[in-house]
């Protein structure tokens, strides 16, 4: 049998109207999820996989689809999270170095996204041993294809210090991606994603992120840092005000004004006098 290299389905470029999200993980998805799995790993058992994954399926909204075919993952891959990590990250598509959108195409990684949160912390399932490392090193190549900002949250949740360590690593790396998954990966409240009570309580162990991206040279990056910030003026507008004006006093760039104007956007709307002063003060010249 000729096995072909892993591919990811054809998707719309943007939402369409009338079509939910769900059926980005449709049966024809899973289909190609499990032969890009048996390309790396060819005692797969594709039609096993396929009809449990598609069992109870169509119900489901696209976050329920991602966590059930995890789970259909965990039920057919090796029951050891190192191989079955390994397999996983073997049977993706090459990674993506520019910032450029590959519009919904990359949910087909989704479930992938879910394993890897749902059962890479697991040190039982892992033969005893921590498997922190592996997650974290699942988490970089995974945000190359798609996002690990979903994967990322429990294990700032359990973990703080050991996943804000490693972030701190990445700040630098030299894919955008990498560099996003930094600020998108730690807001407190992601947008479908777990919110990380820790930081919506207090902000500040994700402010050196921010301060060391915001003049990334990737708008990818740039964009984060702001809906980062927006986030944590949901709570602690004054946080974010007083860091904007820091910024803005220390010789702002045409587009770091451009990422605070945008940070403080909301409560600029809603006619908050300090964050209005402030878009006032980072209009571009």
């Amino acid at each position: 049998m000729t096995l072909r290299p892993p591919i990811i389905p054809d998707a719309p470029t943007s939402i369409q109207k009338g079509t939910p999200l769900k059926v980005l993980l449709n049966p024809q998805a899973i289909q190609c999820l499990a032969q890009n799995i048996q390309y790396v790993h060819r005692d797969f058992a594709v039609k096993a996989f396929c009809d449990f994954a598609q069992s109870g399926l169509e119900p489901l909204e696209l976050m329920q689809r991602a966590q059930h075919i995890a789970l259909a993952l965990k039920e057919f891959l090796p029951q050891n999270y190192t191989d079955a990590i390994t397999i996983l990250c073997g049977s993706l598509t090459p990674e993506k170095t520019d910032s450029d959108s590959s519009g919904l195409a990359g949910f087909f990684y989704l479930p992938h996204s879910f394993f890897i949160s749902e059962f890479g912390q697991d040190t039982q399932y892992n033969g005893g041993h921590d498997p922190f490392d592996l997650s974290m090193d699942a988490m970089q190549a995974l945000t190359t294809r798609f996002t690990a900002e979903f994967a990322i949250r429990p294990y700032l949740i359990r973990q703080q210090r050991r996943t804000l360590t490693k972030i701190l690593e990445w700040v630098t790396h030299p894919n955008p991606h990498i560099r996003r998954l930094c600020t998108e990966g730690t807001r407190p409240k992601l947008p479908w994603g777990k919110r990380i009570p820790a930081f919506i309580a207090d902000p500040s162990p994700t402010l050196p992120i921010l301060e060391l991206l915001k003049d990334d040279e990737s708008l990818y990056v740039r964009r984060s840092v702001a809906n980062h910030l927006g986030d944590i003026a949901k709570d602690h507008p004054d946080t974010v005000f007083s860091l904007c004006e820091s910024w803005l006093n220390t010789g702002a760039s045409k587009e770091l004004k451009w990422l605070i104007r945008h940070a403080v956007r909301h409560p600029a709307q809603k006619g908050h006098p300090r964050a209005c002063e402030i878009r006032l003060a980072a209009k571009a010249r």
